[in-house]
């Protein structure tokens, strides 16, 4: 035997061909015989193994390939040679014909079913999270001189300080919106002047809370997952766990209080500069003098559309930093986990803004705050 693989060709008597293989059936010797195969015509009854003395995977993929074209039949094959075999038996099979797609009137509620049953984890990761938060609270207040006062006053100038530019240019164009398209409709009824109501109460009671959230939210929110995740897979928070340290406590509190803290000052920030804008739109196409606008809001808002704003701030820049620090803490696996998280908080954190607003304008109205 020259140490090459070879094969021979045989009448099984029955009207057929059987072939034989011997030697090596191996990556390094059945190059050749491989290329020889691909011109043998005749229908194969039998492939034959008993004269191979060794055979690995490309050996036994060789062989299965062949009994599929020519609906033969392996025989011979040792013990090693059949666990080969059976390993890569369908490697060179078709693929199998999907089942048909079910309807689509039965797809979409099985599909919404299977995330509202997905969604149970993620309640439970949350109330987790939140519990691990109070823990966390619980710790720093038993522990003052613990508490990271640095890192909270650095995300209050990243989260407030940082975003007033941005936040004041978006809230004094909201506010010139507004005032304009206001003006138009109001126009129709000859009660033009009532445009300073319509800017100073949806101002200082919805847009400018409700629009510095979303502009938080995306800025400061996606930032919160992108940084904690980015630790997570660096395993940054792992170590702090390992030191003694408290991610929690460390990471986690800080972004959560500047969030909250911050959005107070940063809603009626917004609602003042939109009132602005209001103002500005106000003396250029109503002919109501800029000062006169201001000093006419204080006569035509109530106060308590100033309170609605501010104890809706603080609940939002909760909702926020919390969707933020959490899909933050999720992070796992890979950097693509780190985008998808990131989105998933930025979603999340503005979804569960406008559904609370929605909420609270029906608490409000009820308590006569309406």
């Amino acid at each position: 035997m020259d140490g090459s693989a070879q094969f021979t060709l045989h009448d099984d008597g029955a009207g057929g061909t059987r072939i034989a293989f011997s030697g090596p059936l191996l990556v390094s010797t059945i190059g050749a015989l491989d290329a020889q195969l691909q011109h043998v015509a005749e229908p194969l009854s039998a492939i034959d193994l008993a004269e191979v003395s060794q055979i690995d995977t490309v050996g036994a993929w060789i062989t299965c390939r062949l009994a599929v074209q020519h609906g033969a039949e392996i025989t011979g094959a040792g013990s090693r040679a059949r666990r080969l075999l059976d390993a890569v038996e369908g490697a060179g099979r078709p693929g199998g014909t999907p089942p048909d797609r079910v309807p689509v009137w039965e797809r979409v509620p099985i599909a919404m079913g299977e995330q509202v049953y997905a969604a149970r984890s993620g309640v439970f990761g949350v109330v987790g999270f939140f519990g691990q938060i109070l823990i966390g609270f619980g710790n720093l207040i038993r522990h003052p001189s613990q508490f990271p006062m640095r890192a909270l006053v650095r995300q209050m100038e990243l989260v407030g300080v940082s975003a007033l530019p941005i936040i004041g240019l978006m809230s004094f164009l909201i506010g010139i919106v507004i005032a304009q398209q206001g003006a138009v409709q109001l126009a129709q009824f000859g009660a033009e002047t009532l445009t300073v109501n319509l800017v100073g109460r949806i101002t200082l009671r919805e847009l400018g809370v409700l629009m510095t959230a979303i502009m938080v939210a995306g800025r400061s929110g996606s930032a919160f997952a992108a940084q904690i995740g980015t630790m997570k897979l660096t395993e940054e928070v792992d170590a702090m766990r390992t030191i003694g340290i408290s991610p929690i406590e460390k990471l986690i509190i800080p972004r959560i209080l500047a969030c909250t803290f911050m959005m107070v000052l940063l809603g009626f920030y917004a609602s003042v500069v939109g009132i602005v804008g209001g103002a500005v739109i106000g003396t250029v196409s109503l002919g109501i003098p800029f000062f006169t606008f201001l000093e006419r809001i204080q006569e035509v808002v109530p106060l308590h559309d100033v309170w609605v704003g501010l104890i809706k701030a603080p609940v939002f820049g909760l909702i926020v930093a919390l969707a933020g620090c959490y899909h933050g803490m999720q992070v796992q696996g890979n950097s693509e986990e780190v985008g998808a998280r990131t989105t998933m908080a930025v979603v999340s954190a503005i979804f569960a803004v406008i559904v609370l607003d929605a909420f609270f304008a029906v608490f409000f109205t009820e308590i006569g705050w309406g």
